[in-house]
């Protein structure tokens, strides 16, 4: 599986980053680190998740309140959003 990611993922992803580094050295790493964890285990395992909206599923990230939103598109997860889990739950609904 590709993984494809919407324009406006990168920076949604580098605004969490720098704020959990604000908030202590390392955290912004280990933050990171568990993005790409949960980005692993969706392609291994891309049905595995709750569908949220459609074709839209949310996986969520262990040790914060993050969840990233996929689709399939034939061999690619398309990431839609890397979201807080408690602000504007529906944000993300114009990039579908």
């Amino acid at each position: 599986m590709n993984i494809v990611f919407h324009p406006e993922v990168e920076a949604e992803f580098n605004a969490a980053i720098d704020y959990y580094q604000a908030i202590e050295n390392r955290l912004g790493f280990d933050f990171a680190v568990e993005i790409q964890a949960t980005i692993e285990r969706i392609a291994a395992f891309p049905k595995a998740w709750t569908v949220i909206d459609s074709e839209i599923r949310r996986s969520l990230v262990r040790r914060s309140p993050y969840g990233v939103l996929y689709a399939e598109e034939n061999d690619n997860i398309y990431i839609i959003a890397v979201m807080h889990l408690h602000r504007e739950p529906d944000y993300w609904q114009y990039r579908v």
